[in-house]
Formats: C-alpha cells, sequence, structure tokens
C-alpha cells in the first residue's frame, strides 16, 4: 500500500475529504518521525511500536573495489510489530488462527 492508497482509504472510511484525510495521514506520519528525532518511542497499541537503534561505528569493505572504509556510527528506526498484529497476519481467511507447529525439545525425541 502507498500514502497516497492510504490517504483513500482515510478519505473513505471516515467520509473525509480527500484534502482532510491527506492533512492526517501527514500528521500522523511526521508525529511519529519527530517523536523518534527526539529519542521517543511510539507505541500504537494493538499495531506496534517504533524506536531507534543506535549502531556503532565499523570497519566497512567497498564491495566494487575491496577497499577498507569507515562507516560511521548512526541511530536507525526499528519497528516491532504487535502481538495483535503478528496474529491478524497469521490468521487464515476464514479467521482461525494458523496451526503452530509444535515445539519439541531434543529430550523429548527418543
Amino acid at each position: 500500500m502507498t500514502k497516497a492508497e492510504l490517504v483513500d482509504e482515510v478519505s473513505r472510511i471516515s467520509n473525509l475529504a480527500k484534502k482532510d484525510a491527506e492533512t492526517v495521514v501527514q500528521t500522523v506520519l511526521e508525529s511519529i518521525v519527530d517523536s523518534l528525532k527526539k529519542g521517543e518511542k511510539v507505541e500504537l497499541r494493538g499495531f506496534g511500536s517504533f524506536r531507534i537503534r543506535s549502531r556503532q561505528a565499523r570497519q566497512g569493505r567497498n564491495p566494487k573495489t575491496g577497499i577498507m572504509v569507515k562507516v560511521p556510527a548512526k541511530r536507525v528506526p526499528y519497528f516491532k510489530p504487535g502481538k495483535e498484529l503478528r496474529e491478524l497476519i497469521n490468521e487464515k481467511p476464514d479467521g482461525t488462527p494458523a496451526a503452530t507447529a509444535p515445539v519439541t525439545s531434543p529430550a523429548s525425541e527418543g
């Protein structure tokens, strides 16, 4: 789904003008980005959470030339899906939960 498709869906479901739906979607996305820039965690119950992870500086290699290069430290966004989202994605089309393989421990194998 693209941002434009999301705007169309919000407009359709909420009976808002497309321009108003676009403002709503843009405001939500900007709020998430602003919070992450401040180092805050964004948690949307039933959906998931956005966090920032710090990556340390490291030595990398240019794949084309093979020359060692310094990769600077950086902060990267990370999304962790919530339990409800994981369950919804994994359910069967008829709405029943997907079967999971039984977990066996090495001790229980004969």
